[in-house]
């Protein structure tokens, strides 16, 4: 069975709340597909990242192979994306089409796309070598039209030359998997060490922040990452209860921190600071933006670009580039017309950011916080 088959027959789940969502909306776009494959796609709706039973991940010891096994995914908003690429000029063109999944994951949503466009080629990259196990294993049907590369997403200049990708697709944050294995450290439900790296080679760990950066650092970036209304009260009780080893024991230091009105209303108090630490240790944000403009960069002319983000800071930060690189008059004076002649090397595809249907909302709630925004490759090249 295909995965646009198995989303067709999801019964649907509770899935896992985002991080500081966006407010639930409705998708009130009139973009739908409205034939070919895409047709089936817009029956579609997204369940959550968990196991087949909706319950959390075991979270026993268990070696990197396991893991991955255990690495479900099923994508969001999958019949926006896969129309949106499909669509593409790009793709249409007598040469392979090669799209690229900047955040491969489970490989959900580039399962869905080597389905669709048959003749495709995608290439994967992640920074999570588990995801990548589990992406390539669920992939390896489609033979040589699928690699994988364990690679950051602001280096897809390393993998594909500039110019020639007919789709470049980023589907930010963290994904159930990522909360549901309490060994991770990315929880504050499950209890296990202060972890929160992508790609466990990495030095630097949550484990780190929380025990060695001083108040004022600890502060600014919850400020940054989270805009958490209580950033000094919760570096001064995180730098008094030191050291901290576990999630458990984190969750209860920020709750404590809390004043107790601000409690009230609040099931996830420490939801901030987890979204903060994981921000900070895997310097989601400072590679947001090179990142969008190197897979740009890559785009062959009527090549597309879709990015799905789940929290206002990476929404700032794609909007921001979207915007940059698709207008013509001065960054100061947005309003002024262009030069003669002038064009810029990106069109938007349509304006503001498209929300999930209620459908899909219904039986996986991470799609209630995600935002679609996506352009298209002009004929420019610099």
């Amino acid at each position: 069975m295909t995965l646009l088959q198995q989303i067709a027959k999801s019964p649907g789940g509770l899935g896992t709340i985002q991080l500081r969502p966006f407010p639930s909306t409705t998708n009130n776009s009139s973009f739908r597909p409205s034939g070919g494959p895409g047709a089936f796609l817009s029956a579609a709706v997204s369940q959550p990242e968990n196991g087949a039973d909706g319950q959390t991940t075991d979270t026993s010891a268990s070696a990197g192979n396991e893991e991955a096994a255990k690495f479900s995914h099923i994508p969001v908003m999958a019949a926006d994306i896969i129309e949106l690429l499909a669509a593409a000029p790009a793709a249409s063109s007598d040469d392979v089409p090669v799209f690229v999944d900047a955040t491969l994951g489970g490989g959900g949503h580039a399962e869905a796309l080597l389905d669709t466009v048959e003749h495709c080629r995608l290439i994967g990259l992640d920074r999570d070598e588990t995801a990548l196990a589990a992406a390539t294993s669920r992939l390896s049907r489609f033979g040589d039209r699928f690699e994988s590369h364990h690679v950051r997403f602001d280096r897809i200049d390393e993998v594909v030359e500039p110019g020639t990708t007919a789709g470049v697709l980023f589907d930010l944050g963290v994904s159930s998997h990522h909360l549901d294995v309490a060994a991770r450290g990315f929880s504050f439900r499950n209890d296990g060490p202060l972890d929160m790296r992508m790609d466990r080679s990495d030095s630097l760990s949550a484990h780190d922040v929380v025990n060695t950066y001083d108040q004022k650092h600890l502060a600014a970036i919850l400020r940054r990452n989270a805009d958490e209304r209580f950033a000094g009260r919760i570096a001064g009780a995180i730098v008094a209860a030191r050291p901290i080893d576990g999630t458990i024991r984190l969750a209860e230091v920020v709750t404590g921190a809390i004043p107790a009105p601000a409690l009230r209303n609040n099931r996830q108090p420490a939801a901030r600071t987890f979204q903060a630490l994981r921000i900070e240790v895997n310097s989601e944000l400072d590679l947001l933006e090179p990142g969008l403009r190197v897979a740009i960069d890559s785009l062959a002319t009527g090549g597309r670009i879709a990015v799905l983000s789940y929290h206002s800071g990476e929404d700032r930060i794609v909007k921001g580039v979207l915007r940059d690189e698709s207008r013509v008059g001065p960054a100061t004076r947005p309003d002024l017309p262009p030069p003669t002649g002038v064009e810029p090397r990106l069109r938007l595809l349509f304006s503001g950011g498209r929300t999930a249907g209620e459908a899909e909302v219904a039986v996986n709630s991470r799609a209630a916080s995600a935002r679609l925004r996506a352009g298209e490759r002009t004929g420019v090249t610099t």
